[in-house]
Formats: structure tokens, sequence, C-alpha cells
């Protein structure tokens, strides 16, 4: 029985197109309506509904012939383009030129394609491990395993897009060798704009009679022409104490490889000839805009000269500067005739202003306060209101006792304002001075910098950093003065005559700080330095008042010495002492702890390191002037002088931040 059932249904199977749910409607439709219209023509006229019923049936025959025909000739179609694909996968596996390798868990080879064996030579691959095979390549796979997006690699001689799938067991190798050799081409050839300026070449020439002006100029043309031709460089004086140079990227990376020892050669002549001449480049490139090149290199030579000259600034658009040589301390190159124009500008920016805050770093020293108060007499000289900003909550007890002092003085100690209460003081005439520091986030307020910043005026003695207000009224930094209360007391020269000077508080909180950043004019002082202390006594400075204002207590005593308990050698001439872990420093305990590690035998520069409060770690750094202790610090995030520098770190531990120092000490002394 089940034979003839299915020998029925061998006979009446159902058309395959059928199976299309699309065509099996259609089908279905022109079934109904053809029987609908034959049952309509028989009705109507019977000998035509039979003729019509007839070519109904050719009709519906002929359709479903040419469906079924259409079924298996799609069915045909896409079982031959499946194989072909399968085929073409199969082919694109072997013969693409992509290296290719399937491995196990035991990073054991199960497979690699003939572009992978190519680079891994005759040898039988299959079975064995990675490692064995090449140790390199497993080097590579296990950096780049967890990477989210292919990374260029060098393997074989040649440079690779890897791409490691773990989980898939598989990796792959496509060679862009020639791609990287073009993306390097472009950016060698990107063009560098650099400017040159000679630092010191008006002050050395002054003394010089016109031949030994004549040699000088020539050694410099010569040797700067024979440094620039030996990179390639295009070298034009534009002054005589001006250079521009043109190049590419090539060349000015040879140039920093070399970490431009054409500034230690040229200090190095001209000092055996008692004419020692400084340099100060900047370097700009990394854009298709050479008028914006031009711009970004005299900003960088700007930038070369703010902090100190004797060093080269290398910035790409969109990057940090890199900064080479500043090795010197600067000399003092500063003219009078510098400090009376800025005293003539600070009167024509009072004029306008209805009042004016000064304020300082945060946790100010006595440098910082003293210029404060300073910058507040003059401003009264002309008539202007001026408020200091200070928190007294967080100064150390030599700026306490300095307060403690001002309050015997009405006028002044009114003038002295909490950082809230500024920001409810300021409106669009006011202008903000900022002494003693040139970075607006290790101002004592930020916020008013914010609110103020399209009206500020810098007055520093640091050397200038990355970090700098965009468009300043008026900037004053001078990396040569010992301290910004030096460069204000040589500004009370050219203030009007007929009005009250400086008082002997005002006085003595300048020359304390003047006395605090050269250790009692032991370090970086010049002749302006004693001619402005010099001033300074005259108006009534009371040198026994700056030794009561900067004593020491007894705790404060016993903190640094056992900061310097802690000290150790880390070179033959660096110093580092560390604080307990769980102990939190004053910061000016810090740098005196620094301070008094330099007066011992054999070091030539000192770190401490110390806890300053929950999640901040604090480095105050010295230097007798062999080490830059400047550049050291720059790299972890602060920034100072050639000899005196330091930073703060957030969010890290004591034992990790003197980790990151020996780390950047040893790198410099290998």
């Amino acid at each position: 029985m089940k034979k003839i059932i299915n020998w029925i249904r061998g006979l009446i199977s159902i058309p395959t197109f059928f199976a299309d749910i699309q065509l099996r409607i259609i089908a279905l439709t022109i079934i109904g309506i053809a029987i609908i219209a034959s049952v309509v023509a028989l009705i109507i006229a019977p000998t035509f509904g039979i003729i019509f019923l007839v070519a109904m049936i050719l009709m519906i025959g002929v359709i479903f012939y040419g469906f079924e025909l259409l079924s298996k000739n799609t069915s045909k179609y896409v079982s031959d383009l499946s194989y072909r694909i399968k085929r073409g996968e199969q082919e694109a596996l072997i013969q693409m030129p992509i290296g290719i390798m399937l491995f196990d868990k035991n990073e054991e080879i199960q497979w690699v394609n003939p572009t992978l064996q190519k680079y891994l030579g005759d040898q039988s691959v299959l079975g064995r491990q990675i490692k064995e095979v090449d140790p390199q390549l497993v080097d590579l796979m296990t950096q780049h395993k967890d990477d989210e997006v292919t990374k260029v690699v060098d393997w074989d001689n040649r440079k690779f897009e890897i791409t490691v799938q773990e989980k898939a067991g598989a990796l792959y190798l496509l060679d862009v060798t020639r791609s990287a050799k073009i993306e390097q081409l472009f950016n060698d050839q990107q063009v560098v704009i650099g400017q040159i300026f000679i630092d010191n070449y008006d002050e050395i020439t002054q003394a010089m009679d016109d031949q030994s002006v004549s040699n000088l100029s020539n050694y410099l043309t010569n040797r700067l022409t024979d440094w620039a031709t030996s990179y390639q460089m295009f070298l034009k004086r534009v002054d005589e104490d001006h250079f521009f140079v043109l190049a590419y990227a090539k060349a000015l990376a040879h140039a920093e490889e070399n970490k431009f020892k054409i500034l230690d050669k040229i200090r190095e002549d001209t000092s055996v000839q008692n004419f020692p001449v400084t340099l100060s480049i900047g370097f700009a490139y990394g854009s298709d805009d050479l008028s914006e090149l031009a711009v970004t290199s005299q900003e960088n030579l700007d930038l070369a000269l703010g902090r100190g000259g004797d060093q080269v600034v290398v910035r790409a658009k969109g990057q940090q500067a890199h900064f080479y040589g500043g090795k010197t301390n600067p000399m003092e190159k500063r003219t009078r005739v510098r400090a009376r124009m800025i005293s003539q500008a600070l009167q024509g920016l009072f004029a306008p202003a209805h009042d004016i805050f000064v304020m300082g770093h945060s946790r100010p020293d006595m440098d910082a306060v003293g210029a404060s108060l300073g910058i507040r007499r003059i401003a009264q000289m002309n008539g202007i209101q001026c408020h200091i900003v200070l928190d007294q909550n967080s100064i150390h007890t030599d700026v306490q006792r300095l307060v403690q002092e001002i309050e015997k003085y009405p006028e002044i100690s009114e003038s002295i304002v909490t950082p809230e209460v500024a920001l409810n003081m300021i409106n669009s005439e006011s202008m903000l001075i900022m002494v003693d520091h040139s970075k607006p986030s290790i101002s004592i307020s930020p916020e008013l910098y914010e609110r103020l910043k399209e009206r500020v005026v810098i007055i520093d003695h640091h050397r200038r950093g990355e970090e700098f207000p965009e468009n300043p009224m008026l900037t004053y930094i001078e990396p040569y003065a010992s301290s910004t209360c030096e460069l204000i007391a040589e500004i009370f020269e050219y203030q009007p005559t007929d009005v009250d000077p400086l008082n002997k508080v005002e006085a003595t909180a300048m020359l304390a700080g003047i006395s605090v950043d050269t250790r009692s004019f032991a370090q970086r002082t010049g002749t302006r330095t004693f001619d402005a202390a010099s001033y300074l006594r005259s108006v009534g400075a009371n040198n026994t008042m700056v030794q009561e204002l900067l004593k020491e207590n007894p705790d404060e005593f016993i903190q640094r010495n056992h900061l310097i308990d802690n000290l150790e050698m880390i070179t033959y001439n660096i110093a580092v002492a560390v604080g307990e872990e769980d102990e939190i420093y004053d910061p000016v305990i810090a740098a005196q702890a620094a301070d008094t590690m330099l007066k011992l035998s054999g070091i030539d520069a000192s770190f401490v390191i110390s806890k300053r409060s929950d999640d901040v770690i604090g480095i105050s750094a010295r230097s007798v002037g062999d080490v830059n202790v400047q550049v050291i610090m720059e790299q972890m995030g602060g920034g100072g002088h050639l000899s005196n520098a330091a930073t703060q770190i957030s969010d890290i531990s004591v034992s990790e931040a003197r980790k990151q120092l020996v780390d950047i000490i040893t790198k410099k002394t290998v």
C-alpha cells in the first residue's frame, strides 16, 4: 500500500517553485482567477467557455513550466555561486597577500597560508610551537594580543599591520612596508621653519672694537652655516643677532638626535676668548601653512628666551614642546632701559583700570607676598585701588609672621582679600597681576585668572614653561633676576616721586623675598640684586625684622633634619631624601631640606620627596648649576630654574614618586 501511495505522490509531486511563498501566492492567484473566469465564461456562453477553459489550462501550464524552470535555474545559480564563494574563500586564504596563521591554545601552529610561510622560510612549521619557529613573532603576538585596533610592527626587517585573535587562535599579518616608506617619506619632507637668536650679542659687542666684532660675526656665521650644511638645512642671516632656518623634518630629527651640540660648541669656543656667546633657537613643523609655522617658530623662540636662553625649543603643531640645552645659569642681560619701559607700560595699563588684583602662586613664599605688597604700593602711587589675593589658611610660618606684622598697618591689611571675596569684587574693568609665577594652574585662585584672563599682567623671574596665559596684556619675565621682588624694586625708581614711597613693612617684606630666593644672597645674585637690596634698605627695610620673619620654629627644624637623615646618593653627585609615607610635610620645610643638602660636600644636586596632602606628593629640587633640575622636574609635570625647581604629583605614593625620579636621573646620567 505504501508503495502505491509513494508512486502516486511521485506522479503528482508539488512543483519546486511552491517552496517560495511569493511564487506560491502568484501561482494560486493565477489559478483562482482562471477558475473564476472559466466558470463565468461557461455560464455566459458554453462553447466559448470550453474554448476559454482550454486556453486557461494551456496558459497555466506554460506559466507553471516557466516558474518551475525559473526555480530550477535559480537553485542551480545559487548552488554554483555558493560553490564559487567557498572555492574563492579557500583560494583567498591561500593566495591573498595577507599572512595567516591558525594556532591552538598551546600556541602550536595548526596551519599557515603560503604568504606567511614565505616569511618563515622553508622550515616545517605545522605542529611546532610559535616560539620555536620565530621567537620575535611570539613576542609581537604577546604585546599586541589585547589591541583593539591594528598596530604597525617591525618584523623580518619589514613593517606589518598585526592583528591577533587569541580566542579564535588566528594571527593576521599585512605587509605595509611600501606604504610605511611612503608615509615616512611624507613625514621626513615636512617643512620646518626655525629662528636662531644670539642671546647676548649686543652686550658682548658693546665693549669690542670693530675688528673684534667683525671676527665674532664671521665666526658665528661660519660656524652656524657649517652646522646647517651638515644637516642639509638652509640658513640665512637676517640681522646681526638673528638667523632664519629652512629645513625638512628629517634634518631636524637628526639634529635632535645630536642634542643640538652646536649650542655647547659655540659657547665653549667663545668662552675661551672671554666673550661667551649663547644661542636661543625655536623650530616649528607639522603644518602646511607656512605663515603659521613662522608664527609658531617665533613663539618657540620666545619660549626659549623666556626660559633663560641658551636652549632650543622644538614643537610640532598640537604637540608638546621638546627642550634641549639650557645647561648654563642665565647671565644678567636685562637693562635698566627695560625696567623703565615696563614701569611706564604699567602706568599706562593702570590708567583705565577700575581696580587691580595681585596674586602669587599657591602656598605663597616670601617672594610672592613681598612682590604683591610692592605691586599694591605701585598701584597706590598711581591712584589705583589694589587688592592682594591671599589664602591665609595655606601659608607658611614666615608669611604668617609677616601678615601679623601687616595688621599694624590697617591700610595694607584691609587690602588683603581671600580668593572667594576677590571673585565677588571683580568687574569688567578689573585687572589681574600674576607675580612670581606664570602658570595659571598653580595660582592661588585659578578661577580668578579664568575670570580676568583677558586682562592679565605677568611679572616673574622663573623660566617660562609651556603652560602660559594666551594673550597677556604685559609680560615681564626675567630669568636672570634673583627674585620677583628684585624686578619690582627696580620699577619703583621710575614711579611718581610726589607720593609716599614704600613703608617699612613693605620694604622689609621685599628684602626678605630676595633673601629667601637667593639663600641669603649666596646664590643667583648679580650686581642688580645688590642694587635692589640697597634701594630697599634706603627706604626702611630692616635686616633684623627680616631675620625675625625667617626664623624657624623648633618643630620645623626637627622635621627638616628628619628629612635629611633619610638622604641617599643616587649617583656620585646627586642626593635624594624621602619623607615618610604617612606624614605630611610643609613644602617650605622640604625646600629648606633640599637647600641644606646642597651645602654638603660632594652633592651637586638634591631632591626631597614628601607628602603635601592626602593625595599630593611634592618634590623640591636644588642644584649648584652643574645639573639642570628644571628639565628633570619638567618631565614630572613641574618646572622652575636650572638650579631651583619643583613639582607636585597627584594620586601617587612617595615610593612611586621616588622610583620615577630615580629613573629619570639615571637615564640622564647614563
